[in-house]
């Protein structure tokens, strides 16, 4: 039923040509994001609102969990990680929410014009309270390792044998991180069915050129799913 309901959706949406401002092609999804840097993601402490914040803005890295852990030790006065970013290593995501999820209160945000994609995602269901503003955008897409496109095509050079292996590989990879996927939507307090709805319904290959694989998450779903929980996520 909730396959239908989104299906027609999209089709509507692209018949109307979407909003204004909107991608024809990711109809829930502006066209053009505002999702922070091709850079490794930089963490600046800030006063925001009267509020001490954690800036976190840029590419998901295999160094951000210690980095983030480091940061957030070094300030005991940061209530708040705001997020902006295009994704990035999704095993480094999972990793990073996890130790935003060791600090009890500690609230993840995703302030409005900014957009959250990827394993950024996940980076952000770590907070202990959640809120996405009006106008910030939850941007999903299916989590896979094939997206390391270079390795492949590697590999394909040096023929099938070693192309079949890789692949397989992949595969494996790929397998082991759904079953994370679950495991820590599961800890966060977060509806399985985003999974199972919507993220593992888009296809993905990697990359910010990615067409017809993104889906933004409006704000009534991000509350349905318990992205945006009405009371505490923990």
């Amino acid at each position: 039923m909730r396959g239908a309901r989104l299906t027609t959706l999209l089709a509507a949406l692209v018949l109307l040509g979407g909003a204004k401002g909107m991608d024809p092609v990711n109809p829930t999804c502006p066209a053009k994001p505002d999702w922070g840097p091709s850079t490794p993601m930089s963490l600046t402490p800030t006063d925001r609102g009267g509020k001490r914040v954690l800036i976190a803005d840029g590419v998901v890295d295999a160094s951000l969990p210690a980095r983030l852990a480091a940061a957030l030790s070094a300030d005991e006065r940061i209530e708040e990680v705001w997020l902006r970013s295009r994704g990035g290593n999704a095993k480094a995501g999972n990793a990073a929410g996890k130790i935003i999820r060791s600090y009890p209160g500690m609230v993840t945000r995703i302030p409005s014009g900014w957009t959250c994609f990827s394993s950024c995602n996940f980076v952000f269901m770590g907070g202990d309270r959640r809120f996405v503003e009006p106008g910030g955008i939850f941007m999903v897409h299916m989590f896979t390792y094939t997206g390391q496109r270079d390795v492949i095509d590697s590999a394909v050079k040096e023929g099938s044998d070693g192309t079949t292996q890789l692949i397989g590989e992949i595969e494996q990879l790929s397998a082991l991180l759904a079953s994370e996927d679950n495991d820590f939507l599961i800890r966060m307090g977060i509806s399985r069915r985003l999974l199972t709805e919507i993220m593992y319904q888009q296809a993905a290959t990697g990359g910010e050129n990615n067409k017809g694989q993104r889906y933004c998450l409006s704000q009534d779903e991000a509350r349905e799913y318990n992205v945006m929980p009405l009371e505490r996520a923990g």
